[in-house]
């Protein structure tokens, strides 16, 4: 079972966002100024007093915006409103009391089968508190002054709220869960492929370009495997940022990126892989990830296409995360949607993969004896002992009597061989390389070798 929910709702620029990070001790949400910032429901974990729930940033109720992104914003908060087990209905008690939060207050009374507090944030000092009753005209027989900036009030608001949460059912899962982030450029189809994974309408699609602008955490359990899928926004080139919004958009999509198992790449089939592709990809790389290549849209590949052909062109262009498994699907008709899940767990898997230290150095040394490395000034390079330091990803420190003679070329191909004989699909590997006499292992070979590759 999950951990009880509480809901943030109301309409935009009422500070959501600020409670959603005072309530998670992080800055978990975008905040800004401008008004409609957060769009998809944006989850994040919350502690108080030994209470562990979940809190659920929602993006502002406008009733009377008539654009379909906006339905869809509204949508996405009613959703909210169904799954939470306590709904903080916001209102802004600088600006006073609008007719949207009237219309909004309405609709809770009228569907909100949880209890509802409603707050009144940006109350900043006792003297604003007064100013704050004509709240009370929304019908709700209490409300909470606070100041969610400050920290003002929540202590009492929190004691309230987690009063009215249920008890879990067992133990929230705090570990055990693969994440698999969906990263990738805008409108390749992530939140599509997101839904398609769901099952289920749980975030926005939308034709327009950034429709994701926070990155959006969905837990899930496929086949016995609990996963925590990530739906990001999309990454733009740096030069293409055209707002503070939406860099901090790309932050989090980073963010997302630096705290996952796995990163599922979704490439667009009718366009190829271009430039911010190869760069999203090494980002990964360097951030050591697993990393999944979904080549989206194969439905509109262009005629006699194959997938091994479009493989082949994307292993020209992604030499350096040529470790990438590669599937060519699509959201919208579903077609091989399904490998996705069975490949993040292997993925995480194989970052998780050791290679005892005595067979480490057996098969170096067989790698060393059979390709030699270059001599540096005559020189040889001698391997003296390797072992493996830690996992995710797998990380290896080779031993050797000249650490910076070898050419990043060697380095690869050490990388490349370890490879062949261990797997480690779909996972950055390393190689660290240290000066030491080291204790035997591979030093047996003619000549060593010094490299690192991922």
């Amino acid at each position: 079972m999950q951990r009880p929910t509480i809901a943030i709702v109301g309409r935009p620029n009422v500070g959501k966002s600020t409670l959603f990070n005072r309530l998670v001790e992080g800055r978990r949400a975008i905040v800004d100024d401008l008004p409609g910032v957060t769009r998809d429901r944006i989850y994040g974990p919350a502690e108080w007093r030994g209470r562990h729930f979940a809190v659920v940033d929602t993006g502002g109720f406008e009733p009377a915006a008539p654009d379909p992104l906006t339905a869809a914003v509204e949508a996405q908060a009613r959703l909210a409103i169904e799954e939470a087990d306590c709904i903080l209905f916001l209102v802004d008690g600088r600006a006073g009391l609008n007719p949207a939060d009237a219309v909004f207050a309405r609709i809770l009374r009228e569907e909100a089968k949880r209890p509802v507090l409603l707050v009144v944030n940006k109350v900043d000092s006792p003297r604003a508190e007064p100013a704050a009753a004509e709240f009370y005209r929304l019908g709700f027989e209490r409300l909470f002054p606070v100041s969610a900036e400050q920290g003002r009030g929540v202590g009492d608001l929190l004691d309230a709220a987690t009063a009215l949460l249920p008890e879990p059912a067992v133990p929230p899962e705090a570990a055990g869960a693969v994440t698999a982030a969906v990263v990738g450029r805008p409108n390749v189809g992530k939140s599509s492929l997101v839904n398609r994974l769901l099952g289920l309408p749980r975030v926005i699609v939308s034709p327009e370009p950034g429709t994701t602008r926070d990155a959006v955490d969905t837990p899930l359990t496929v086949a016995g495997r609990s996963f925590l899928l990530v739906d990001t926004a999309g990454i733009r080139a740096k030069r293409k940022v055209a707002y503070r919004v939406e860099a901090y958009s790309v932050l989090r999509a980073l963010q997302s990126i630096d705290r996952c198992d796995v990163a599922i790449l979704v490439l667009d089939a009718t366009a190829g892989a271009v430039e911010q592709d190869q760069k999203i990809a090494a980002y990964a790389a360097e951030a050591g990830c697993g990393l999944i290549l979904a080549v989206n849209k194969w439905d509109l590949a262009p005629h006699g296409m194959t997938s091994d052909q479009f493989a082949l062109e994307l292993r020209e262009k992604f030499q350096y995360c040529d470790f990438a498994p590669i599937v060519t699907c699509s959201a919208l008709t579903g077609l091989r949607v399904a490998r996705l899940f069975p490949l993040v767990a292997r993925v995480a898997a194989e970052r998780e993969r050791r290679i005892g230290t005595g067979e480490l150095n057996r098969a170096l040394a067989d790698i060393v004896e059979r390709t030699p490395p270059p001599t540096r000034k005559g020189r040889a390079v001698k391997i003296r002992y390797a072992t493996q330091a830690s996992i995710r990803p797998p990380t290896f420190i080779i031993f050797t009597n000249l650490p910076q003679a070898l050419p990043p070329s060697y380095q690869r191909f050490l990388a490349h061989r370890l490879r062949e004989r261990y797997g480690f699909t779909g996972t950055p590997i390393r190689l660290l390389f240290r000066q030491g006499t080291g204790r035997g292992g591979a030093g047996s070979a003619r000549s060593g070798a010094a490299g690192g590759g991922r």
